[in-house]
């Protein structure tokens, strides 16, 4: 890469992720060394089967697995996206959204290219759906990511935008290193996991946000080329690791927003994963594949809401509309107001020691 290539290069990187990242070194994807994958199974003639998602790819000398991030070369399975970022912003811990871990927090998130689903209606699609030559990226190892977290105050480190499942290993260093230095970190993810896998990363992660798409096989065949079996059982690992986690349902009009179905999600929420897990209804807009699809209506994100209050589930809120009374927390003893949101910003936060201030009563989450 010439030197005005890569100037070229760096620009575009910081249009595309609003982080300025220029003093970093840039080396050309020749130069970064390869980083050998962590779950994955030798067969014979030089094949590997992946053994990190529920897909189980099973793939050729010199081939990729659906991902396209992850590479079989010589029998060797390789992970072609190990430290290479091409995302980087400083968040709000509540644009993830979690709003029981550390509200007000700045969180240093990051992405790398790919994702092992096919959302058709993702809102990162470009870089979810790119290999990783396809766009640009720049070399950071788990330790530069953790100083750039601290010299930039942020005491969480966030894996998110694309799908993070797909540099597992990546993720797990930096929490590993995070954890050595004081900085938490956070999986923002589909919960398209092996159970092993999963297990490991509880071990150094602090939190985990699953996007639940929908309550139907159906939808996740036609609409994310997956399946929700798996995303459920994650859910209940979770649980059993007491990770803490939070759920957001993208409702989708004509798609996933049956009263039926949601029903029947929160009642299966309730009862194995237990009534304090915070769910979020957001708000659908038009977007990729699904760009014919209207917005979602605010009636029906308010039906949803109180489909799962009448669920048993003590957290339940309302995305993407900022302003709405389904943005805040509740207690859910005595029903009073205890943080109080306009869309990512707290404007008040009365909740004292992980209490209530009015009631006492204990309020579920990670608040310091």
């Amino acid at each position: 890469m010439s030197k005005k290539q890569e100037m070229a290069t760096r620009r575009q990187f910081i249009r595309q992720t609003g982080c300025c990242l220029c003093a970093l070194a840039w080396p050309a994807r020749a130069d970064v060394p390869l980083f050998e994958a962590r779950y994955y199974e030798k067969l014979p003639h030089r094949k590997i089967r992946c053994s990190l998602c529920p897909r189980r790819c099973v793939i050729d000398d010199l081939e990729r697995g659906y991902c396209g991030v992850r590479e079989n070369r010589g029998g060797v399975y390789y992970s072609l996206v190990y430290g290479q970022v091409v995302s980087a912003h400083i968040d709000p811990i509540e644009k993830k959204p979690l709003f029981h871990f550390l509200p007000s927090a700045r969180a240093f998130s990051i992405a790398t290219a790919g994702c092992n689903v096919f959302c058709k209606f993702c809102q990162n699609w470009e870089i979810s759906q790119s290999r990783p030559e396809q766009i640009p990226a720049t070399f950071l190892p788990p330790p530069q990511v953790v100083r750039l977290a601290k010299d930039k105050s942020c005491p969480v480190i966030a894996y998110t935008y694309n799908e993070p499942v797909i540099f597992t290993e990546y993720m797990y260093d930096i929490a590993v290193q995070g954890r050595s230095l004081g900085v938490r970190s956070v999986m923002i993810s589909n919960g398209y996991i092996e159970p092993q896998p999963m297990r490991d990363l509880c071990k150094v992660l602090h939190a985990v946000k699953i996007d639940l798409k929908a309550f139907s096989e159906r939808f996740y065949k036609e609409l994310v080329s997956g399946q929700l079996r798996p995303v459920l059982d994650t859910l209940v690992l979770l649980r059993e690791e007491n990770m803490w986690t939070e759920i957001v349902y993208l409702v989708i009009p004509g798609q996933n927003d049956d009263r039926k179905e949601l029903t029947g999600m929160c009642r299966w929420i309730a009862a194995e994963l237990g009534p304090e897990v915070p769910v979020h209804f957001t708000r659908f807009h038009p977007m990729y594949r699904l760009a014919n699809v209207p917005a979602t209506p605010l009636a029906t994100l308010t039906m949803a809401r109180k489909i799962g209050l009448d669920a048993g589930l003590h957290y339940v809120y309302t995305g993407n509309l900022p302003g709405d009374e389904g943005e805040n927390t509740y207690c859910p003893n005595c029903h009073k107001q205890v943080i109080h949101r306009f869309g990512y910003t707290i404007l008040e936060n009365r909740i004292q020691n992980g209490r209530c201030p009015d009631c006492r009563a204990l309020l579920a989450g990670v608040w310091e």
